[in-house]
């Protein structure tokens, strides 16, 4: 089966040679592509310097049009599962192997890395757990499943729904109301532990206030996606 690993970037310039070297040392087996979202440092400048697999986005398209270039990239090329993955070094290729044999046991569409099942690692601030928390509950309420780690962006899909978001796809902060969109179309979802790291370099593009506008926008998006099921 050919895999995927979905790196969307946006000024990651001093992470993603960390994050590439860990993906071809720990999961030989998946090929990569990163998603330049029209960085304004030098990201381009570093991925065509060392040869990486990238796409170069002309205008920027947020974290959404980022993952879903990705998708649209390894639907048509071919791909069975894809795994999106952050440029930021947070994550562990490490995972992704058992990510994928997890999925092929439990038949799942969706398999998340969650922080939170043995709470080991880097677990965010205390602000964003207090939101995910709120998510997780929605979630639950919602749909009737309990998922602990609902913006992990540490998320692999397979083909079926390769297509699927290939064609619709959430555009701001995609994690949660996607999370909703399948579960509530019956796709299995299973989350397994993984330890994540505290970013080394640059910054997060999700501030205390974008924080508030990204709950109050996601949490609408999240009912109105329930509502269509």
């Amino acid at each position: 089966m050919r895999k995927l690993v979905i790196i969307p970037a946006f000024n990651e310039e001093g992470n993603l040679e960390k994050t590439i070297r860990d993906i071809k040392e720990n999961a030989p087996d998946f090929d990569y592509v990163i998603i330049n979202d029209c960085s304004t440092d030098g990201t381009l400048e570093m991925c065509r310097r060392h040869g990486f697999s990238y796409l170069n986005l002309p205008v920027n398209l947020g974290i959404g049009g980022a993952v879903q270039t990705g998708y649209r990239y390894a639907y048509y090329h071919g791909y069975d599962v894809a795994v999106q993955f952050d440029g930021d070094a947070q994550h562990s290729a490490v995972y992704l192997e058992e990510m994928f044999h997890v999925m092929q046991q439990t038949d799942s569409a969706m398999v998340i890395g969650s922080r939170f099942i043995e709470k080991e690692g880097f677990q965010s601030s205390s602000v964003r757990r207090v939101g995910i928390k709120y998510f997780t509950v929605l979630i639950r309420l919602l749909t009737g499943k309990n998922i602990t780690d609902p913006t992990s962006g540490m998320r692999m899909i397979n083909r079926k729904l390769l297509e699927k978001f290939t064609e619709d796809y959430p555009k701001d902060y995609p994690e949660p109301e996607s999370v909703v969109t399948i579960l509530s179309e019956k796709y299995g979802v299973t989350e397994i532990p993984v330890i994540m790291n505290e970013r080394e370099e640059g910054v997060s593009s999700i501030s205390l206030k974008k924080s508030i506008y990204y709950m109050i926008k996601v949490s609408c998006a999240m009912l109105v996606a329930r509502m269509k099921r």
